[in-house]
């Protein structure tokens, strides 16, 4: 996405013809950032070979998980729908890791008969529940047990998934517990370790933590596993600090893991993979002016975008068209929706606006549709791919009378 002639255009397309043609919001992917961003993902680790599985949940797109299926992809589930997504998009079974601390019996009779790679399981009483299912199937089930490293990942409170107060895997002392189990199951083959400690992860250092502890629980449980999955996690910069995740460190500390143990390892990214593609077009319906800031209320809301009323979440905004007009006054960019935490952002000193002007929100692929509603009954936006100068309707705008 760039400007040519103070135009924002993504790809060959300028936003003012998509708006145009499509209507607002809608959201926009680029196919070409897509490609580079699995390129980039696959250089930085090529030394070992890892399965990389998209983490289905931050884009659940159909037609956006078959590019990525056509790069090399799997995919990481965490529900019987994403697995079905996974499956749609023609993702092989063998390539799918079914992650998530409450499966039901459904879903895990659903994996099974499937025959998918994994099921990583994150308790005791999961185990037994899977281990019951297979033995009804007269099956033996590969799965993989998640621990809980108490690695503090430096992120957001929200989405920490590796402190010991989290809900998600095992401590150490379970995590043996459970290994001796599987190793006296006659239906269950354990396969794997699995960790994930959060997202948005923009410092190498909690991952190394993190393979510090999974080295030291490995060699202390005698158990040689075929793979160690590593989850995901792995930030991209939103705003302007420009503040990367350092890959060739990472690296190097998998490589230094890897000196000592034989498994594959697993990947589940989602953001670094979907992110930065995503952006969402909206149109300010209103401006409402106030003593000390206006509101720039637009036809964009929390239903269409949630992530800056769940988490805070600050995304880049950008007009359609460049002016040199800055506005004297700060702006709230908000949305229609009857709550106040239906806010995108705060700026000051932005480019002077006007009703009916566009606007343009950045790095919405991950958790930007998967995440949107019908709240206020309203119907979900249009999604568009874009390669180069051609566009590809890949989910039509809901209609009202559907949800009605």
């Amino acid at each position: 996405m760039r400007y040519i002639n103070k135009i924002l255009t993504i790809e060959k397309i300028r936003v003012q013809d998509i708006a145009k043609k499509f209507g607002t919001p809608v959201y926009c992917y680029s196919y070409k950032q897509l490609k580079e961003n699995i390129s980039n993902f696959k250089k930085n680790f090529n030394s070992f070979s890892p399965l990389i599985c998209f983490a289905v949940k931050s884009n659940t797109n159909v037609s956006i998980i078959k590019e990525i299926r056509k790069l090399g992809l799997g995919a990481d589930v965490v529900s019987m729908g994403e697995l079905m997504v996974a499956l749609k998009a023609g993702i092989k079974p063998k390539k799918i890791v079914f992650s998530g601390v409450g499966k039901t019996a459904a879903e895990i009779n659903y994996a099974i008969d499937k025959k998918i790679l994994l099921i990583n399981a994150e308790s005791k009483s999961e185990i037994i529940e899977i281990e019951r299912i297979a033995k009804s199937k007269n099956k033996i089930v590969d799965i993989g047990i998640r621990l809980n490293p108490n690695t503090d990942a430096k992120t957001l409170k929200q989405i920490s998934t590796g402190k010991k107060e989290n809900k998600f895997g095992v401590d150490e002392k379970t995590f043996f517990k459970l290994v001796n189990y599987s190793k006296n199951s006659k239906s269950i083959d354990l396969k794997c370790l699995s960790v994930h400690i959060g997202s948005q992860i923009l410092d190498h250092k909690p991952y190394e933590k993190m393979l510090d502890v999974v080295d030291k629980i490995v060699k202390k449980s005698n158990y040689r596993f075929d793979f160690i999955d590593l989850g995901g996690g792995m930030g991209i910069s939103y705003e302007n600090n420009k503040k990367k995740l350092n890959y060739k460190k990472y690296n190097i500390a998998i490589k230094r893991f890897l000196k000592n143990h034989t498994s594959k390892i697993i990947f589940e990214p989602g953001r670094s993979i979907v992110g930065n593609i995503g952006s969402l077009i909206s149109k300010v319906i209103y401006i409402k002016e106030n003593n000390k800031k206006d509101f720039i209320i637009l036809d964009a809301a929390m239903n269409d975008l949630m992530r800056p009323a769940l988490y805070g979440a600050n995304h880049k905004t950008l007009p359609a068209f460049k002016t040199n007009q800055i506005s004297q006054k700060t702006y709230d960019f908000v949305g229609p929706i009857c709550e106040s935490t239906d806010k995108f952002t705060t700026l000051k000193k932005f480019q002077k606006l006007k009703e009916k002007d566009l606007i343009i929100m950045c790095d919405v692929g991950a958790y930007g549709m998967s995440l949107s509603s019908n709240y206020n009954v309203r119907p979900k936006p249009i999604e568009i791919l874009i390669k180069g100068s051609k566009i590809n309707i890949i989910k039509q705008r809901q209609k009202l009378k559907d949800l009605i």
